[in-house]
């Protein structure tokens, strides 16, 4: 990681919430969905707007969605206010969906965000695509 600090995860397992996260590689984050209940995407939205405060570099981070089979409107807003946040100009973000209704809803959540030069964000269906794409230099547009 050519030396550079790599920021602490402040990620503490919760039985109750439908996500995980661990450190990638390259000091992005990975998070895993089981569930995006209420409980879930409230935990999910603090944890990254803290993580997105004190944003100073480009990230990658990679959203495993596998799991989850349908995105309700509720998930789509808070989803919608992480990604307009101006910090998120900083994040090469790949989401790996494994059906057609959770693909069209990422599409509109990128659709909605609001922020000019936003999150670079890529759907894919195939783990090793999205991770083969997050690798890529952050300097060049794929």
């Amino acid at each position: 990681m050519s030396g550079k600090k790599v920021k602490p995860l402040k990620w503490m397992p919760d039985p109750n919430v439908g996500y995980h996260v661990v450190r990638r590689p390259d000091g992005g984050m990975q998070f895993t969905f089981s569930d995006v209940n209420r409980s879930t995407l409230e935990h999910w939205r603090d944890f990254a707007l803290t993580h997105l405060y004190d944003s100073d570099r480009l990230t990658r981070n990679l959203y495993d969605l596998r799991q989850i089979d349908h995105v309700s409107e509720e998930a789509i807003k808070f989803a919608v206010e992480a990604n307009s946040d101006p910090a998120a100009r900083n994040i090469r973000l790949g989401v790996v969906v494994a059906n057609e209704n959770v693909r069209k809803a990422v599409m509109e959540i990128s659709a909605l965000t609001t922020i000019p030069g936003g999150v670079e964000m890529r759907i894919f269906t195939n783990l090793d695509e999205a991770e083969e794409w997050l690798s890529s230099p952050l300097d060049v547009i794929t």
